[in-house]
């Protein structure tokens, strides 16, 4: 299947790395002209620098997601570079500190949810605002298995990619009868910046046992993730809406 984003739009939130990067070269490659927003803004403006030499339609947007006033800006500067936002793939976020319920923190939570779950609403919010008015789009947002299962020490993680879950299936629904798809996707393992900051974390073990525990027997590559994004958001996917789709090696079958 060729799918095509040829004068399409797309926007790509933690657009400097990993998950969101492989992502926001996919839609260029694809044809789409692409905002790559991210926190860090050397490392974006790095990324969308690659792409615009490659020659595709790029630009670089500082966001950080937990700030209503930047998510806001983001989007508008969006429809102002290029006209329109056809797709979104809500993906920025992080990890929390592992800890026992019994001994989170307040400030740990507030990070956690402010990114992963508000951040995620304050896209959607912004996003569709544009789409309504346009009749049409598509959005991806990315939850993961912690929005599926729990996880001992991951409780503030997984409550938040499990609200994911719910907002996407709630907006969907709002949405289905005008012209705009609302996704989740759940990745697993995948090896990302994110793994590498984990195992620097201590938590190698976890993740190598995570590993065997995957019925491909291996870890997942970003582009895997990429690619379902990207059908997600195109005609292909023209049926499919409030529904959140595990990329995982089978992990989610056990």
């Amino acid at each position: 299947m060729n799918i095509s984003f040829e004068g399409q739009v797309a926007l790509v939130t933690g657009a400097a790395s990993g998950l969101g990067l492989a992502t926001a070269k996919a839609f260029a490659e694809s044809g789409a002209s692409v905002a790559l927003a991210d926190w860090n803004e050397d490392a974006v403006r790095a990324a969308a620098g690659e792409l615009v030499t490659r020659g595709h339609k790029a630009v670089a947007i500082r966001c950080d997601v937990s700030n209503d006033a930047q998510v806001e800006a983001m989007v508008a500067q969006t429809v102002s570079v290029f006209g329109r936002l056809d797709a979104a793939y809500n993906n920025a976020g992080v990890q929390n500190v592992l800890a026992e319920t019994a001994d989170t923190t307040r400030e740990d939570y507030d990070r956690v949810m402010g990114i992963n779950l508000r951040g995620e609403w304050s896209c959607m919010k912004f996003e569709l605002q544009q789409m309504r008015k346009q009749g049409s789009g598509a959005i991806v947002n990315c939850s993961s298995l912690g929005g599926l299962v729990g996880g001992a020490e991951r409780g503030i993680y997984h409550a938040a990619k499990h609200g994911v879950l719910g907002f996407t299936k709630s907006a969907a629904l709002e949405y289905a009868a005008r012209g705009v798809r609302i996704n989740a996707i759940c990745p697993g393992l995948i090896w990302t910046p994110m793994a590498d900051q984990m195992v620097a974390a201590g938590q190698g073990d976890a993740l190598r046992a995570l590993e065997k525990s995957v019925p491909m027997g291996r870890v997942g590559r970003p582009e895997e993730i990429a690619s379902a994004v990207l059908w997600l958001c195109s005609d292909a996917a023209s049926y499919v809406t409030g529904q959140s789709i595990s990329v995982d090696g089978g992990f989610i079958m056990r």
